[in-house]
């Protein structure tokens, strides 16, 4: 327990510090904007949420097509997971993937999909601000195909390639993007280093009919090319204190968007019998995420496979507090190493 407690006061001390002097300048916010289809963003793996996002280069785990294509080459069963993202005003993103190793050759394949709805929005016009009766909607999805592979016992690489569509009413744009990760694992307190460049893709704009010039305008509005918000994530992850029973996790990891200022990530994941899993984080030059994240995992079994069951909570300044839900199961008769 003092070793659990020093690392905590220090985790504190570090972070009060570092806002409080400003050391980290915030090159970069002026890209803020420059990107389109920004749900791609949103974290969707409730570990890594609640983790203030510091997951590139910790163990894999079901979600491992979102956080880090490279780590499902190290599963040994199969893996589904479904989490749900609340964003408020009531827009849902959902995600949803299954991953299956392949015997003998030490890779994992897997499918996946990403999709955020608005639900019913109310069309609205200068002449009638309320509402003219009519509703539309907006939707968002990423399907994507994985690939990971063991090059040796500690390197792997992984990719996710996607295919993005999004519908504004009776507007769509759709583009290809890709996941492209590594994951060097080592055997010193379970030490992991890992890099990734998610969203790597060209330029895309909404297609459609040209935007209408209502009222006193005689010219039409043509929308550009922008492109999709890729991120270049570099991070680390080790267990400095473990016993039989119990464990602690520490992930740090930087993030270079190239729509926005570089930011810095750091969690924590305490394990207790490998059963119940608390977790906290905090996120540095991230605007309007002041607060450190936190969330929890519970491990149960039915039939005989594990059923892990994550919640995570990330408070805002200006939309509150943003609530992501998950569940993610193996089966365990479906393994790599014994061939069945």
């Amino acid at each position: 327990m003092r070793h659990i407690f020093s690392l905590v006061i220090l985790f504190g001390v570090f972070f009060i510090t570092e806002v409080k002097a400003q050391l980290i300048p915030n090159f970069g916010g002026q890209r803020a904007g420059l990107s389109t289809l920004s749900f791609l963003k949103n974290d969707m793996n409730p570990r890594s949420t609640a983790m203030s996002g510091a997951s590139v280069a910790i163990d894999p785990d079901s979600y491992a097509a979102f956080s880090n294509p490279a780590g499902a080459a190290d599963l040994e069963t199969f893996n589904a997971s479904l989490s749900n993202y609340s964003l408020g005003a009531g827009v849902q993103q959902s995600f949803v993937s299954a991953l299956i190793p392949r015997k003998g050759n030490l890779s994992t394949i897997g499918v996946s999909l990403n999709m955020l709805n608005s639900g019913a929005m109310d069309v609205r016009t200068e002449f009638q601000p309320e509402g003219t009766g009519e509703k539309f909607y907006v939707t968002n999805l990423a399907a994507g195909v994985t690939y990971a592979q063991q090059l040796s016992d500690m390197f792997s690489a992984g990719i996710t390639v996607k295919y993005i569509y999004e519908q504004i009413d009776s507007y769509t744009n759709s583009t290809v993007a890709a996941d492209v990760s590594f994951l060097y694992k080592t055997d010193y307190k379970d030490l992991n280093f890992a890099v990734m460049i998610q969203n790597f893709g060209g330029s895309s704009s909404i297609d459609g009919d040209d935007l209408p010039s209502d009222f006193n305008r005689s010219i039409t509005v043509e929308s550009d090319n922008y492109s999709v918000p890729t991120v270049f994530s570099l991070g680390a992850s080790v267990i400095p204190w473990k016993q039989e029973k119990q464990s602690l996790l520490v992930s740090v990891q930087l993030n270079h968007p190239t729509d926005n200022a570089e930011n810095y990530r750091i969690g924590l994941e305490y394990e207790y019998l490998k059963l119940l899993y608390l977790r906290a984080g905090y996120k540095l030059n991230v605007n309007s995420q002041p607060y450190p994240t936190f969330g929890f995992g519970l491990r149960h079994r039915v039939g005989g496979h594990p059923v892990f069951l994550n919640y995570a909570a990330n408070p805002t300044e200006f939309l509150g507090v943003l609530h992501t839900v998950g569940v993610a199961f193996r089966i365990n008769k479906m393994d790599r190493s014994n061939g069945q």
